[in-house]
């Protein structure tokens, strides 16, 4: 065992671990064993009845309000584990000062995350409370109700069975994400060439209705990942990236960001993939593997979440990840998601069909897929076999239909097709 996020090590009893449990009490809770140091050895404690006294004592006196903890004996009464549990009476408090855990050590929160605890707390969200701007306008809104659910009269009473507006405190901030004309961030789109350094195109929508972004931001995406294909009287469209993936993306990314920082939704387009980078980490109280696998949602924006379904934007809420996944199932290359504290990166891949390739073969594809053309010299470098098999590799890959073989002898190049 060795320590983490949620579990941190004491040796001695000193007033230093107050802070972890402060800690975990605001967020996620976790385990703080005495008696043993920092590398995991158990030291022990000498006397281990007086011991759990004194932590008690210690918590009751100075976290406030009172935490949710328990204490456990443990390896023949030489070590305690403290068990702290995430608390509902957010911030907890020690010595007037909000904490958090910052990989395996315990920091102090800044201001603004210390008005998220007070929110969550009074189990408010960020987009519950009144936008400072009460004069609004909602023709985006009207018109996508109207075209969706078929809804003619809109008014405040609308407003208000959406959860956007009630008598006493106006419009909330929710409502002002979705207004026409507004103060909030939005998406920042940049389409790159051979390199980070060549930017073809950059374009950036903020200050209107979320619903006028994502509607934006799919248009821009179909100039570069979609195109049509003449096939003899018809016309195929055919998508590089499968929209209803950028679909998901970008609806999850919308509906999960944080809302009170001034960070833009970044999308990032190459050739061979997207990259959607949201602010805002995981919500309070769901781990990576809860949300990658989409067993539990938990909504960030609730009520925004709310129109987005309503709309159609989305189908079942938390089935976004698993949507996208089920999108690449018979694809070569896999959707990829990155999670630190503050983003959560989605990455879209273009899609190229499962062809049934051996591993081997699979190896070879990926060096080729680098780059549209290489000959087998520029190939071999980066193959983790031999330029003989390597040969035969591309020469059945040739067979199969996967890659087309251009030019004889030296000038040989092969080319994905």
């Amino acid at each position: 065992m060795r320590e983490t996020r949620v579990i941190e090590f004491k040796e001695i009893i000193a007033n230093t671990f107050l802070k972890t449990v402060s800690a975990f009490s605001n967020y996620d809770g976790g385990e703080i064993f005495f008696g043993i140091d920092a590398s995991g050895n158990i030291k022990g404690v000498s006397d281990i009845k007086q011991a759990c006294l004194d932590i008690e004592n210690k918590i009751n006196d100075s976290i406030s309000p009172q935490p949710d903890y328990t204490l456990e004996i443990q390896n023949n009464d030489k070590t305690i584990k403290l068990t702290v549990k995430s608390g509902v009476q957010k911030p907890y408090l020690y010595k007037s000062k909000a904490y958090k855990r910052n990989d395996t050590a315990t920091i102090e929160v800044d201001t603004l995350e210390f008005s998220r605890l007070i929110l969550e707390g009074k189990n408010i969200r960020f987009e519950e409370l009144p936008n400072k701007e009460q004069d609004l306008a909602f023709d985006i809104l009207h018109q996508k109700l109207k075209e969706s659910i078929q809804i003619e009269t809109f008014n405040q009473d609308t407003l208000k069975t959406l959860n956007l507006y009630d008598g006493f405190n106006g419009y909330n901030n929710a409502a002002g994400i979705l207004a026409d004309k507004n103060h909030f961030p939005g998406i920042d789109m940049v389409k790159f060439g051979e390199s980070i350094s060549i930017i073809q195109k950059r374009v950036t929508f903020e200050n209107i209705s979320v619903l006028a972004v994502y509607d934006k931001t799919l248009d821009v995406f179909r100039d570069y990942y979609q195109y049509e294909e003449i096939q003899g009287a018809d016309r195929k469209k055919v998508e590089k990236i499968p929209e209803a993936a950028f679909r998901e993306a970008i609806a999850n990314a919308l509906i999960h960001r944080t809302w009170d920082v001034e960070s833009q939704i970044r999308v990032l387009m190459f050739d061979d993939r997207i990259e959607v980078i949201s602010p805002g980490g995981l919500p309070s109280g769901i781990t990576e593997e809860e949300y990658l696998s989409g067993k539990i949602s938990v909504l960030r924006n609730r009520n925004l979440a709310n129109v987005f379904y309503r709309l159609g934007f989305v189908e079942i809420f938390g089935t976004g990840i698993t949507r996208i996944k089920q999108l690449y199932e018979e694809g070569v290359k896999k959707p990829e998601f990155e999670i630190s504290e503050n983003t959560i990166k989605m990455v879209l891949p273009v899609f190229e069909e499962n062809l049934h390739l051996t591993e081997d073969e699979r190896k070879i594809y990926k060096v080729l897929s680098r780059t549209m053309l290489k000959s087998i010299s520029e190939i071999a470098p980066y193959a983790p076999f031999g330029k003989s098999k390597t040969t035969q590799l591309l020469k059945e890959m040739g067979q199969k239909g996967v890659i087309k073989v251009e030019g004889r002898g030296r000038g040989t190049k092969y080319v994905i097709k």
